[in-house]
């Protein structure tokens, strides 16, 4: 079985950039309480990574920075900050 090998994509969505990095189907292990994951690209921030979309080899660059803008609309990512938010923040 050949080597995943890790891929880097950026996707600009509401004046910010988010950075996802592709990772390999994940085995469960409950003693470190990991579900079983396929591959997965993966948005990478402080030092995390939070799953986002299936990795689906052979996806085009725009079919995967499509999937990507898809969730990060459905997380409330796209809209870029406010002021106010980032003084409280």
């Amino acid at each position: 079985m050949p080597k995943h090998k890790v891929q880097q994509h950026r996707v600009t969505s509401g004046g910010r950039s988010f950075h996802f990095v592709s990772y390999e189907a994940q085995v469960a292990n409950a003693r470190r309480g990991d579900i079983e994951m396929g591959p997965m690209w993966c948005l990478m921030r402080a030092g995390k990574r939070w799953p986002a979309i299936p990795y689906v080899e052979g996806q085009t660059d725009a079919e995967v920075t499509q999937g990507l803008q898809v969730w990060l609309e459905s997380h409330g990512m796209h809209v870029a900050p406010t002021a106010e938010s980032v003084r409280a923040g």
